[in-house]
């Protein structure tokens, strides 16, 4: 499989359609990052992710759909299949910024990109999905999940890493989440930034940061995933994916702490609480 790829950078339908035969009741796996702007080596973290997850023998496809990332190709909005480039061995990826749209439904969901992206690229197992905050809102919709978010070591990244954490549990009612934080590890302010961001989110929000890990951007991609690393995707792919129930496709009620004012947590250091 890796030699065909290696071989053809398009895939024909006849050959998407077998592929999708061939994987047919496989149960695949969404990693979901919350795109930061504000953390210069957001690439740094994909190409981590994905080399991790390729040395483990798994098949990755990013889907790379930030504001920051590539124009999707011409033919996107045709044969989204000719689109999937591979870029390494058991890594693929879909430049996609802007596609999600296309795919909104009268709902304001955009979850059916996520089932074209499937089908698209049936021998993937994992589908490492990187966008902004609002778009993810749109695609994780009735969706369960456990959002990535990406942040470094200044707090204008942290803030935004709060800010999408805000507006997941808002519009998707998701209530855990796991931190990447793209910074040297011998950083002194790591630990704290991770006390403030989880304190924030569990007082402002009543959401939990379940589990952090750092990734270091001068590092090599495909060194074997330290111990938090190894731990953060076991438990990702320990979530059940079944859809949240929803009640008449409203959106789950709003927990308490988002209905009242609590007061600001004792360190505020990098506290993103009124951004």
């Amino acid at each position: 499989m890796r030699d065909f790829y290696a071989a053809s950078d398009r895939m024909p339908l006849d050959q998407a359609d077998g592929l999708r035969r061939l994987f047919a009741g496989r149960r695949d796996h969404l990693l979901a990052l919350a795109a930061n702007p504000h953390v210069a080596f957001s690439a740094s973290v994909l190409d981590r992710l994905a080399a991790v997850l390729a040395a483990q023998g798994r098949e990755v496809l990013v889907v790379d759909a930030a504001g920051t990332s590539p124009p999707p190709h011409e033919l996107a909005g045709v044969d989204l299949a000719a689109c999937v480039e591979p870029i390494a061995p058991r890594v693929s990826y879909l430049a996609a910024r802007g596609l999600p749209l296309a795919w909104v439904d009268t709902r304001g969901g955009a979850g059916g990109f996520i089932d074209a992206v499937q089908r698209a690229a049936p021998q993937a197992e994992v589908i490492l999905l990187h966008a902004d905050g609002p778009e993810l809102a749109r695609l994780l919709k009735h969706r369960a999940a456990r959002p990535l978010l990406i942040g470094a070591d200044h707090p204008d990244s942290i803030k935004l890493a709060y800010a999408n954490a805000k507006l997941l549990v808002r519009r998707c009612g998701l209530m855990t989440f796991d931190l990447l934080l793209a910074a040297p590890p011998q950083s002194p302010r790591l630990a704290a930034i991770v006390a403030s961001l989880a304190g924030c989110a569990e007082s402002f929000l009543g959401a939990l940061l379940r589990h952090s890990a750092v990734v270091d951007p001068a590092g090599d991609a495909a060194a074997p995933a330290d111990a938090p690393l190894q731990q953060l995707l076991t438990a990702q792919f320990a979530l059940d994916d079944a859809p949240l129930p929803t009640h008449g496709y409203g959106l789950p009620s709003a927990p308490a702490a988002l209905r009242r004012p609590v007061p600001g947590p004792a360190s505020a250091a990098f506290s993103p609480a009124h951004s």
